[in-house]
């Protein structure tokens, strides 16, 4: 992959909105003169000073005061927001009538349960569906004589609306928060398996660190890490991201291997410009596993993205949708793991999802 050689200069465009009202119209002209400066450059910069000062809705006129940092990611194709609509409709109703069965359950006991969640179905519906597959675990004796308490459910992890793969949900309040805590603090280790399109990396594993954060139109985008802590509109700042890849196979031809530690033999890329892609490249799929090391919203597809291969279907991050004559109407992507200590036992626990057709 090549990167361009230089960095995006960031430049000041005006801005004005809601969290930054105050606008500055200035109530004469004004410039900076220099020995050089021919009168018809004077005249002119000053009639348009004029001009704007008497045009308070001139494009010119308001002033952006904050210098925000410049994402280096694409925006959103403005297609695929009729795509996600689409989308998301097709999953409610999906939801609405979801219901979890004991071949999703892959743990359970007294405080927490694993369950593989399925591609188009919302973390919310999964989670009213768990006291009926609980109810149907649990002896019915037990239940008439209400010697089982009703759980307190909580979500300990998220996945997005069409990855699949494992999700916890604990039965208590104390176990929740010592478990999100885990999450937070990044001491659960996930993998994730992607399906790719894009041109066969030459790379084998690659440690990708960058910046993350809500562009000024609300999207995700990758940001420089240079640019961690600097703020964003609407007032949150870039935060750090992580995460680590290894190819398993490129276009069927390679091994499915078991998940393992990443050792120093990894090319290391650290994010300071946008990346350059050829978009007339032969494209190939790729079958990836990925280690986040951080938790951010979209982190691996955004990741994908930035390398030149997006996930397979995933139409918000530049992932085809149509591929060898079929239509794909979801992203290909799979929580294939979490190994974590039990937030009350303190075993070690290791979970992990079958994998979907798309895998295999």
């Amino acid at each position: 992959m090549k990167f361009s050689s230089f960095l995006t200069k960031q430049t000041q465009m005006p801005f004005s909105s809601p969290l930054n009202p105050t606008l500055f119209f200035p109530s004469k002209p004004f410039f900076k003169l220099t020995k050089t400066l021919a009168f018809s450059t004077l005249q002119s910069t000053t009639m348009s000073a004029s001009q704007n000062s008497m045009n308070p809705t001139s494009q010119n006129t308001p002033i952006n005061l904050q210098n925000y940092p410049i994402p280096l990611s694409p925006p959103l194709n403005p297609l695929s927001k009729e795509m996600e609509l689409a989308r998301a409709m097709s999953a409610s109703s999906k939801s609405s009538l979801f219901a979890l069965s004991k071949s999703d359950v892959i743990y359970q006991d007294q405080w927490l349960i694993a369950v593989n969640k399925p591609q188009g179905v919302y973390c919310e519906s999964l989670l009213n569906s768990v006291p009926q597959v609980l109810d149907c675990l649990v002896e019915s004796s037990e239940l008439s004589e209400g010697t089982v308490p009703r759980p307190e459910l909580h979500l300990a992890n998220r996945l997005d609306r069409d990855t699949s793969g494992v999700m916890i949900i604990t039965k208590l309040h104390k176990v929740a928060s010592k478990l999100v805590k885990a999450f937070t603090d990044h001491k659960v280790r996930k993998t994730y398996i992607a399906l790719c399109i894009g041109s066969a990396p030459k790379w084998e594993k690659i440690a990708i660190k960058s910046g993350h954060g809500r562009s000024k139109f609300g999207a995700f985008r990758v940001y420089a890490v240079s640019d961690v802590g600097r703020s964003l509109p609407g007032g949150s700042t870039v935060k750090d991201m992580e995460t680590s890849f290894e190819v398993l196979s490129i276009n069927g031809q390679g091994s499915f291997k078991e998940p393992s530690e990443f050792n120093n033999d990894k090319d290391i890329l650290v994010v300071e410009e946008k990346a350059v892609i050829d978009a007339d490249a032969k494209k190939d799929e790729i079958l990836v596993r990925a280690f986040p090391r951080s938790g951010r919203t979209h982190q691996i597809r955004l990741h994908c993205q930035y390398l030149g291969i997006p996930i397979r279907g995933d139409v918000k991050y530049e992932g085809v949708c149509e591929w060898k004559g079929r239509t794909y109407d979801s992203h290909e992507l799979h929580a294939e793991s979490l190994s974590l200590e039990h937030p009350v036992t303190g075993q070690p626990l290791m979970f992990r999802a079958p994998l979907p057709l798309w895998v295999t």
